[in-house]
């Protein structure tokens, strides 16, 4: 009865795997790299054409949708923020660098380091803390980041502390960012195209919280407000970390005042000053310090 069953829902074509080691040159003549005889899916020289570009495109959008499906990662909250903010210790480490070479400007700056590793820190507990709490959920709620240094790390790291998994969402760059030692292995994934990592951090997110960072940052964040704006993805909460940090470096009054944008779009974000502060927001969004657990789909997005 068993073997009938197997029958039954046996292969009808071989798979791609199945083919690739079937198909080994008949001959040396065609083993060469100058050889066209590989399988055209088996030929990363064919794959990586200019012709090819909708095709890899198409394959960047598919393989973090698909590995995060098997892995059941449903719901997310991104970290956006700066590769550049330090670790405490490491920001104190600079500073006694500084102190010993004698070097004010050196000194200057990593006393700056120092007070902005608060958002590290910041980072790190948030994460830990929205993993912890996820675990009490029937609704698993993941972190993810851009899967560099700095925040991100903070991010990767907190929820690796508190025993859950987390994703990162790295990008080829010219000086090469290697991913951080905390994401969890199988949801660390490397992208060519900026729009499509971008879609990524969306897909999944019920929130996004977002710390002092540089252009990067900055394009990240104002590119998902502008999607909430125009309604081209629903509203969730976007949480601005550091009031004084965000107000200082864009005059968002002047934005109102001026009529560049209306009133009602200043509620597209909140401002918030701690890891407590940040989760409390978003469980109160979603109703989640009401309760328990909770069941349904948060993100129902692109």
């Amino acid at each position: 009865m068993e073997q009938s069953h197997k029958d039954l829902t046996a292969r009808n074509f071989p798979s791609a795997q199945e083919d690739v080691a079937a198909t080994t040159p008949p001959a040396s003549r065609y083993a060469g790299p100058e050889s066209a005889y590989r399988l055209a899916f088996d030929d990363a020289e064919f794959l990586l054409r200019e012709d090819l570009r909708p095709v890899r495109m198409q394959l960047e959008l598919l393989k973090p949708e698909m590995v995060q499906r098997d892995h059941r990662i449903e719901s997310t909250i991104v970290i956006f923020g700066s590769a550049r903010i330090l670790p405490r210790e490491a920001a104190l480490e600079r500073i006694a660098l500084a102190k010993d070479t004698g070097d004010a400007t050196a000194l200057r700056l990593a006393e700056m380091q120092l007070t902005m590793s608060h958002h590290y820190e910041e980072a790190r507990r948030f994460a830990c803390l929205v993993t912890q709490a996820a675990k009490r959920l029937d609704h698993p709620i993941a972190i993810v980041t851009g899967g560099g240094p700095g925040v991100m790390e903070a991010g990767n790291r907190g929820a690796f502390e508190a025993g859950g998994p987390s994703i990162g969402l790295n990008i080829v760059l010219p000086h090469e960012q290697e991913p951080n030692a905390y994401i969890t292995p199988e949801l660390c994934f490397q992208f060519h195209y900026f729009a499509l990592r971008k879609m990524h951090f969306l897909m999944r997110a019920i929130a996004l919280v977002c710390f002092p960072g540089g252009f990067g940052t900055l394009d990240e964040t104002f590119e998902a407000l502008t999607l909430m704006q125009t309604g081209k993805v629903r509203r969730r909460p976007v949480l601005l970390f550091g009031r004084e940090f965000w107000t200082k470096l864009i005059n968002f009054e002047l934005l109102v005042g001026t009529g560049m944008i209306s009133p009602g779009d200043l509620k597209l974000f909140h401002f918030v000053e701690s890891a407590e502060e940040a989760w409390g927001v978003i469980e109160q969004h979603y109703g989640l310090d009401a309760i328990d657990t909770t069941t349904g789909a948060f993100a129902e997005d692109t």
